[in-house]
């Protein structure tokens, strides 16, 4: 029987004395039932629902993440429909709480939550299409930046929504409480009212509906304020206050599980963070590391303290960066915290990439750091996330590839040389560099001379060595060329040090054995040299040859002077050409390096016209022409041909031309070289030599005069100093090599302005005859009687 029933038989007994007074309890029972209805049928659902939102945004949160972090496609293409049924779901409820909102307060709530909600889902999938271009450390990125900043947005946005929701179920619950003391109390006034007529119907309410109402009004209190949803109201009977306690059960029921999945969920959300193998920390104002971290971080640094630390105590204590990059990371860290984005990608350059951090035991790791800004709504800076890499495996095994890889290319830098001229270069090498080692023990403080020769001898290896493109020994040779250069000038920040220059010495001639020994080990080259190879008779005139020459010689016949005089010229050829080689083959190094000399100049690579007139040079000479006209060929590349754009301005091709000629001149061997750049610079040459005290300001000289000055040491026109000009020594080097070897070098003017800033001149190199054999047969008869002599 229902409260109903039971109310309407006890108005019937009381006659129609008690009508009215029944009339008005039965009113208030269904007031009362009526707002119990509405609040465990609609203001109670409603706030399940709002609870529904959190758990299905910490849903949508959890697929996000194990697409980002998915080990396959498989997994990837599972996350992305979940994430598809997450976002209907989350826009279904959203309806639901737009149908069930009360007050203008909660439609703007549903309001924002629908926009933060396509801002997130717009946030994911642009992390889901960094994630399928393969831009993995981007896309984690993103999601603890961006996607992150969304998904606190919106979670706070249903949580706001959720509080709303449970205020306005504490409301109706409380006006459900409110309505039920005043029929309570209504109940009992008309029960004293109507005296001992009413006694038995006030008794009979009292049990029927106000003790059991009031336990449950008791219970839900109790339940509400200790949010112990494990707790429920006992039903008696299944009357209207009996269904309302089921309802209000299944309510706790519901909550407490959707808390406990919301709970789990976030303990899988937070292992995966803690088991990611990358350490992530968000760094808050003050420069300070936030209580939230990946545990990975603690492996890389081993130590457990990391939250509430200074990042520079932290990250960038015991590294290899000095004061000044410390106080400028700390700077920028402080610039960008609390401020506009703009600060970070003012002073992100400022934040270096790259560390070595040194552990207690005197271990180091080398940590790759990538940074990024997590902002407000107002572009404001709120935190900088750093995820920290340890790379030192990586570097280690790109360290050992850089190693063989440099092993490789000295090897290949071995091959592109013949086996005799890398012998020989490695023989005048080791000259030059136990010359110097005399030349240093011999003074024990700085000598100029001493300097001088130290630095031309270093000099004319380091020549040698880009001549045949040995790159490595180059770049050892340069460095200690420019101590000595350093010495030369009298830099005070370098002394004459005796035991470093040995040292030096010594680097160098390491570098040297060690192509000598690849050579010699790696590819067994070594003994083929010192033995001979076969079907060459000491360079220059091929087995082939010599073979036909004595096939020449029995087929002649004795009695005709015209096969004579042809097998005479062969004959004088072929042994004149013993030993021998073309000037091109003793050139063939440096004009090899040329390309990459004009390239790292900026300009196009030369034509080389080469005239032998007829010559071949000796194998001993060709050593001395190959030294000498490895200054010549690169300083008239380096300073003669203009740049590209100036050549085609003045009509010429931008690739320059550069001849060399051989002839026999006043009882020497004449080599002429000269290019069509724009000329001896003698504006520039006369302003040096006052600029250095050789030539008074006002005094007049003939421009020949004035470029016999770039044969004065020390002497240079460059603008800067590098590895192929600037350092003073060209010519004079050049000058005192050939003047040891009997040889001599001049300029001279091919052109009849005099006086003018640029004028056109050809270098003049003699040479002793000896040097030279002339080989061709319709010069032979000619130049017999010069090389007689």
């Amino acid at each position: 029987m229902t409260i109903r029933h039971r109310i309407t038989l006890l108005i019937v007994l009381m006659f129609v004395a008690l009508s009215a007074i029944g009339g008005y309890a039965v009113y208030q029972t269904r007031l009362s039932a009526t707002d119990v209805h509405q609040v465990t049928q609609g203001v109670v659902p409603s706030a399940l629902a709002s609870a529904d939102l959190v758990s299905l945004v910490k849903d949508v949160q959890l697929a996000t993440m194990t697409l980002v972090y998915a080990p396959d496609a498989t997994t990837s293409q599972l996350a992305q429909d979940e994430l598809r049924k997450k976002q209907a779901a989350l826009r279904a409820a959203l309806d639901v709480q737009r149908q069930a909102a009360a007050g203008h307060a909660q439609e703007g709530l549903v309001a924002q939550a629908r926009e933060s909600l396509a801002n997130y889902f717009n946030a994911i999938e642009e992390t889901v299409n960094m994630t399928a271009a393969g831009k993995n450390a981007l896309a984690q990125a993103y999601l603890f930046a961006n996607v992150a900043q969304y998904r606190d947005e919106l979670e706070g946005i249903v949580t706001t929504m959720r509080v709303e929701k449970n205020r306005q179920k504490d409301a109706a619950i409380t006006a459900l409480n409110g309505t039920l003391d005043t029929t309570t109390s209504a109940i009992g006034g008309v029960t004293g009212g109507a005296m001992l007529l009413l006694t038995l119907i006030g008794t009979l309410l009292y049990r029927q509906i106000t003790r059991p109402l009031s336990r449950m009004q008791e219970m839900m209190s109790e339940i509400a304020s200790s949010q112990d949803f494990t707790r429920r109201v006992p039903v008696g009977r299944m009357d209207e206050i009996g269904h309302s306690i089921v309802a209000f059960n299944g309510m706790i029921e519901k909550i407490q599980h959707n808390s406990a999945q919301l709970a789990r969920k976030t303990a899988d959300i937070q292992a995966m963070l803690q088991n990611m193998q990358q350490g992530i920390l968000t760094v808050v104002e003050g420069a300070i590391v936030h209580d939230e971290y990946s545990a990975w971080l603690e492996a890389i640094f081993e130590t457990s303290e990391i939250a509430g630390r200074p990042l520079m105590d932290l990250v960038f204590s015991h590294t290899e960066l000095d004061a000044d990059t410390l106080a400028q990371i700390d700077a920028a860290v402080h610039a960008c915290l609390g401020e506009d984005d703009v600060n970070f990608a003012f002073n992100q350059h400022l934040l270096v990439n790259e560390i070595t951090h040194t552990l207690p035991d005197g271990r180091e790791k080398v940590l790759d750091l990538s940074w990024s800004a997590i902002t407000d709504e107002h572009d404001v800076v709120v935190r900088l996330m750093l995820c920290v890499r340890d790379v030192t495996e990586l570097r280690e095994l790109a360290a050992e590839a850089g190693e063989q890889k440099r092993r490789l290319q000295m090897i290949g830098e071995i091959l592109a040389v013949s086996e005799e001229k890398f012998h020989r270069f490695v023989e005048s090498s080791k000259g030059f560099i136990h010359e110097n080692e005399r030349i240093i023990r011999q003074h024990d403080c700085a000598d100029m001379d001493a300097v001088a020769a130290l630095f031309r001898n270093m000099h004319t290896v380091k020549g040698n060595a880009r001549t045949y493109s040995l790159q490595h020994l180059t770049g050892v040779v340069h460095e200690v060329e420019q101590r000595y250069d350093a010495l030369r000038r009298e830099d005070a920040n370098h002394t004459w040090d005796q035991q470093a220059l040995i040292d030096d010495l010594q680097r160098v001639r390491e570098a040297v054995d060690h192509y000598a020994t690849l050579n010699d080990v790696s590819l067994g080259r070594g003994a083929r040299v010192q033995g001979g190879v076969a079907g060459e008779v000491a360079g220059g005139i091929g087995r082939e040859q010599i073979d036909a020459s004595l096939r020449l010689l029995d087929h002649a016949n004795d009695h005709d002077l015209a096969s004579l005089r042809a097998m005479r010229t062969e004959l004088r050829r072929v042994l004149g050409g013993i030993g021998t080689e073309s000037v091109e083959e003793a050139l063939a190094g440096v004009l090899a390096s040329l390309p990459s000399l004009a390239q790292e100049l900026g300009k196009v690579a030369p034509h080389v016209r080469i005239d032998d007139g007829g010559y071949r040079l000796r194998s001993d000479a060709a050593g001395t022409v190959n030294d000498v006209f490895t200054h010549l060929l690169r300083n008239s590349l380096d300073h003669g041909i203009e740049m590209p754009a100036q050549r085609r301005a003045q009509g010429k091709d931008e690739a320059g031309c550069i001849g060399i000629e051989l002839s026999v001149a006043d009882g020497m061997l004449r080599i002429a070289l000269a290019d069509d750049g724009r000329g001896l610079a003698l504006a520039r040459i006369r302003a040096v030599a006052v600029e250095r005290g050789w030539l008074g300001a006002q005094e007049k000289a003939r421009d020949e005069m004035v470029a016999a000055f770039i044969f004065h040491a020390g002497f240079s026109t460059a603008h800067s100093v590098t590895e192929v000009s600037g350092r003073g020594v060209g010519m004079d080097a050049v000058r005192d090599f050939l003047a040891r070897k009997g040889g001599r070098i001049e300029l001279r003017f091919t052109d009849n302005r005099q006086g003018a800033d640029y004028r056109h001149f050809e270098t003049i190199v003699d040479l002793p005859l000896a040097f030279a054999v002339a080989c061709a047969s319709e010069r032979a008869a000619s130049q017999e009687s010069a090389l007689a002599q």
